[in-house]
């Protein structure tokens, strides 16, 4: 999930009309102001304990990708709404959306020094690239010339001209390649990374307007302690002396010492405070459109869940799920029923899909596919789906497996595993025994940012192992059209192919619910992605 957030002008955030938004608030609106504030002050926050050392190019998960995009600083970052902004690069001129010319900045250093180079960029893309180096965004790099996901291979595509100047050839045309470039996989490395990585990725070196305090700051499944990065000349300038990022194991404990006092920001109210958040904050609460798609899979590796026995399965399930009821009984109004694949706030978002009927909850329909499988197969399992327990998941797993169990007359229920990193562990080794819960929290605001990475061929979070040459193909028609709107339309086919396989079964797009301590911060904002800009915010004095 993190991002290839950077976009065209024209995208707009469509959030307004999509979602209806309650209770929303970008400010505090008590005490503060600059005038007020302690630019020294620490801000506290939730976070995860990050699946993999902080490497950007294998840091593909949110409790990662919030401490990366903090520390490091790309060729754009993106404003509130998922606007890109230039940060290192001073422009990126393309004639053919084919080649592109890319001017730095020149004034951006390393936390050590280094000044922030076109070589820092092309050596780390080259790197992240590498078959042998099994980086988790690599796949990001898939249409730069040269690329090989089969064997080690250099990135021909890349060329310095100088120290503040780089192109870029892509195989083909990529109209929204521009949108990439604010993705964590694309930032610049120092030489230091490559002398020794495993170091490093305990200890980053960055360039962005956090850094770590100190080699100590980083105490496993505890915490991290990022500072103020004094050195830092882009434009997400901190209005506060740092982050200390607590990693819950849950969050109902996160909100418990937001409640005290002890946590500033919260970017993730858990379901048993649906109902009482905007009391418990009544002016520092937000319930806002989001990028975020969840959904539950079946993976093809199981008995039951291949070929036409699999298909018919996956439809019934679908369709046994009650979304409307468990969106107003277990989210009380903070998600919204699912339409498509993808995310209301994304500019090109359809909800008139062909075959996205199988997303309505028809009892009788479902039993009647499910007893056709049967047919084929008898089944007689346990249906099953994972989840994190630290995520807040286990009121709405218990939901939709107990619309699973009522309808089909199955036995299902829910299996918690204590973190996110054991749960993804077990995803990504193909362990799963059932199903799993998924979601998807956009990198950058594009369509095929949700379509591709998680069911797109050999893309590392596709963890359903879907694998359709035709999907494929729509991917990479929609990805070198001429123009983005003209992309969609083939994303839009992709998705109606999608409805068919139903390699993921969409459940609801999430609104950010967040709340944060009056008394302690001020100027508390959430971006579009649902992630909130810490460097904006204001401690109080």
């Amino acid at each position: 999930m993190i991002n290839k957030r950077a976009g065209l002008a024209a995208l707009a955030v469509l959030g307004a009309a999509a979602i209806a938004l309650t209770g929303c608030s970008s400010n505090s609106g008590s005490g503060g102001g600059s005038g007020s504030a302690n630019a020294s002050g620490i801000v506290t926050t939730n976070g995860n304990e990050p699946q993999n050392p902080l490497i950007p190019s294998n840091t593909t998960e949110v409790g990662g990708g919030k401490i990366i995009d903090s520390i490091f600083e790309g060729l754009v970052s993106y404003d509130a709404d998922g606007k890109p902004v230039n940060e290192v690069a001073k422009s990126i001129d393309t004639d053919d959306s084919k080649t592109f010319d890319i001017t730095l900045n020149t004034n951006y250093t390393f936390t050590n020094g280094e000044k922030v180079t076109a070589e820092s960029f092309t050596k780390a893309w080259d790197w992240a690239a590498k078959y042998s180096n099994k980086q988790g965004a690599s796949y990001f790099f898939e249409n730069i010339e040269g690329y090989d996901a089969t064997k080690d291979s250099e990135l021909t595509g890349l060329k310095v001209v100088d120290d503040d100047e780089f192109t870029v050839t892509l195989k083909s045309a990529q109209s929204d390649f521009p949108l990439s470039l604010g993705y964590s996989a694309f930032v610049p490395l120092p030489s230091a990374f490559y002398d020794d990585t495993k170091a490093f990725g305990e200890n980053p070196i960055g360039n962005g307007p956090y850094k770590l305090d100190g080699d100590d700051a980083w105490t496993h499944n505890q915490s991290i302690k990022l500072v103020k990065n004094d050195d830092y000349v882009g434009k997400r300038k901190p209005k506060n002396g740092g982050l200390t990022i607590t990693f819950y194991t849950s969050q109902d404990t996160a909100y418990q010492d937001a409640q005290g006092g002890n946590l500033d920001v919260l970017d993730a109210v858990p379901d048993s405070a649906f109902q009482t958040y905007k009391d418990d904050f009544p002016d520092s609460n937000v319930n806002q459109a989001a990028a975020i798609f969840q959904a539950i899979y079946l993976p093809y590796y199981l008995d039951h869940w291949k070929g036409e026995e699999g298909k018919l399965r996956r439809e019934a399930i679908s369709m046994s799920i009650n979304r409307e009821e468990i969106t107003d009984k277990i989210f009380d109004g903070t998600r919204t029923p699912a339409k498509d694949f993808t995310s209301p706030v994304i500019d090109g978002w359809n909800d008139k899909l062909d075959g996205s009927d199988v997303l309505d909850f028809d009892k009788s329909k479902a039993k009647e596919l499910w007893a056709e499988a049967d047919k084929i197969s008898k089944y007689d399992d346990t249906l099953t789906i994972a989840y994190n327990a630290d995520g807040g998941h286990e009121a709405w797993v218990t939901a939709v497996t107990n619309s699973i169990s009522s309808t089909l007359g199955i036995k299902a229920e829910g299996k918690a595993y204590p973190t996110f990193a054991e749960a993804l562990a077990v995803q990504t080794d193909d362990k799963l025994t059932g199903g799993s819960r998924t979601g998807w929290q956009a990198d950058y605001p594009s369509l095929y940012n949700f379509l591709g990475p998680t069911m797109g061929e050999g893309s590392s979070s596709n963890y359903s192992r879907y694998d359709s040459a035709e999907y494929n193909e729509l991917l990479q028609k929609g990805r070198s059209a001429a123009t983005v709107e003209e992309g969609n339309k083939y994303f839009d086919q992709a998705q109606e192919l999608l409805f068919e396989d139903l390699p993921q079964i969409p459940l609801w797009y999430s609104n950010v619910t967040g709340v944060w301590n009056a008394d302690t911060v001020s100027n508390v904002k959430f971006g579009w992605n649902s992630v909130p800009l810490y460097y904006d915010v204001e401690v109080k004095k």
